[in-house]
């Protein structure tokens, strides 16, 4: 089949790949526009560019497709198929038809739960034990296409966004060329969407990423697996914002401590109390320094993370 592929992240690469070892062509790379990035404001190309750069694949990085003339554009390339793995740009009625079988879309999460902008993150904070990978045609609703196939995948209390997004995109860009032979077979079914147990995985903002330490411990813990690698759990201490890359959930015990107050500090980690339950920091990063190990920075922030001290 002659294939458009659309993606931005990391997440997308996966499936990029797969479809260049497999018999499929590439006939174009959608991708969105540089944009800058860091603390100079760098213009910074997607990943996905740069692997269609290093592979020699056409590119284009229109900056919408709502545009006519880009339309036309991807129309003319007379391509069997869109796969879409995270494009992140609006695609038009006009786009999901520019192509003889449509736009197939991975998903990682399972359909209807978790349509949205954040389904990953949305998972690991509602504390579900499961979730996995869909195929689904696109229409014009958000993530309501009818679907090819699904797989399951175990979130561990140990999984965080990362290695979420790791699992996920591999079984996402076997099950797509799954799909794409099917449809090339003429073998292929899609089943509509039940919308009675929709949920909506709402976009990520930097705000929520501010641990409130009167809840219990294992929804902080949650929220910090959630937010790792973005926007990344921060609190307050002493006047300086501290991220938390990792951390652990402890049995509650009897005895009665104020939330976000240290109550112990050794090798093992930094022991804060909550709303319930007992949370061990494990992995932390100070104001203009790396995430390193909490007993790393213990050793020369003694002080700071003493006993008593509380984090805001």
């Amino acid at each position: 089949m002659k294939i458009i592929f659309a993606g931005t992240p990391d997440f997308a690469l996966p499936t990029l790949q797969a479809l260049i070892n497999s018999p499929h062509k590439i006939c174009a790379v959608y991708t969105q526009p540089d944009r800058p990035s860091g603390r100079g404001k760098k213009l910074t190309q997607t990943p996905v560019k740069k692997f269609a750069l290093d592979h020699n694949l056409p590119l284009y990085q229109p900056a919408t497709l709502k545009d006519e003339n880009a339309q036309k554009q991807m129309q003319d390339l007379h391509a069997d198929a869109l796969v879409n793995v995270a494009y992140g740009l609006l695609l038009p009625k006009a786009v999901l038809k520019a192509t003889k079988f449509g736009c197939i879309n991975i998903h990682p999460s399972l359909l209807p739960r978790w349509r949205g902008a954040a389904p990953i993150q949305r998972t690991i904070m509602a504390q579900d034990t499961i979730t996995g990978v869909t195929i689904m045609q696109m229409d014009i609703g958000l993530d309501t296409g009818d679907i090819y196939k699904q797989e399951t995948l175990p979130v561990t209390n140990t999984d965080s966004t990362a290695t979420l997004l790791k699992k996920t995109s591999k079984i996402g860009a076997k099950l797509l060329l799954e799909v794409l032979n099917e449809i090339e077979a003429g073998t292929a079914k899609a089943t509509p969407q039940s919308n009675e147990q929709t949920t909506y995985a709402s976009k990520i903002s930097k705000e929520e990423g501010k641990i409130d330490w009167n809840k219990n411990a294992q929804e902080i813990d949650c929220m910090i697996r959630a937010f790792n690698p973005w926007p990344v759990a921060y609190t307050e201490i002493n006047g300086d914002y501290l991220r938390i890359w990792e951390a652990k959930a402890l049995e509650s015990n009897q005895e009665t401590h104020e939330p976000g107050k240290i109550i112990k500090s050794d090798k093992d980690g930094i022991m804060v109390a909550t709303g319930n339950g007992i949370l061990s920091l494990l992995k932390i990063q100070l104001p203009g320094g790396k995430p390193l190990p909490t007993n790393a920075i213990l050793n020369a922030h003694q002080q700071k993370f003493a006993v008593g001290q509380k984090f805001s």
